[in-house]
């Protein structure tokens, strides 16, 4: 079942697996009084209703190239072509590092720290509290970045894009590690409704990397 979130402005955000983009693209022409073009670039795919009803689907880890094909059919094709990915996945004190491919968990590692939780406490107990707190993110941050450069620093020529989620603040934290730097040139795509990164999770995002999202909107919405 596909998912679906409100997009900004105005209309919806779909998030489609691949194998169903064509089944969706239908679905939508015969909703929508058929189809009146469908353009693309190597970011986006435009399809324009009858009834003036857009569907801009997203590429994922673009760049995509055309090559002067179908705009759908490049963006299955670059889909396709993406081989094996690393994974990313930070929130609060826990991590999970991976490797998927066709949806398929292929290597991984997943810990978690403990994090201090919240006080009610002011003053000195609360300053102290932050710097423990701080401490405490740093260091499980630091052991992302270990697990990282371990499992994928070694792959990262080979890998296709990265796959990041959770915290994007800790996340961005992580990618500076400079031992993580080819991972950063990678095509990349940020997940930032997962939960607390488990092995579950992991797998949650090897089924996911996938998907398109299609911003749905209707005539006249602003953009």
């Amino acid at each position: 079942m596909a998912h679906s979130r409100p997009a900004p402005g105005g209309g919806l955000v779909v998030e489609v697996p691949a194998d169903r983009l064509v089944g969706w693209i239908n679905r939508f022409a015969g909703r929508n009084d058929g189809l009146t073009s469908v353009t693309g670039d190597p970011e986006h795919v435009l399809l324009t209703g009858g009834d003036g009803t857009t569907a801009v689907v997203a590429v994922p880890f673009p760049p995509m190239s055309l090559n002067h094909r179908e705009p759908i059919e490049a963006v299955l094709d670059h889909l396709a072509g993406i081989g094996a990915v690393g994974v990313i996945l930070t929130r609060g004190g826990a991590h999970s590092v991976g490797v998927v491919r066709d949806g398929t968990v292929l290597s991984s590692s997943t810990d978690r720290a403990y994090l201090q939780g919240r006080t009610a406490a002011g003053g000195w107990s609360q300053q102290r509290y932050a710097r423990r707190r701080g401490n405490q993110l740093r260091t499980s941050r630091q052991d992302a970045a270990d697990t990282a450069a371990r499992l994928l620093g070694p792959i990262a020529p080979t890998l296709g894009a990265l796959v990041l989620g959770g915290d994007a603040g800790g996340v961005e934290v992580v990618l500076k590690d400079p031992r993580l730097v080819a991972l950063g040139e990678l095509p990349r795509r940020f997940f930032g409704d997962i939960p607390e990164p488990r092995r579950a999770v992991l797998d949650t995002i090897a089924g996911r990397y996938r998907t398109l999202d299609i911003t749905v909107r209707p005539p006249g919405t602003t953009r």
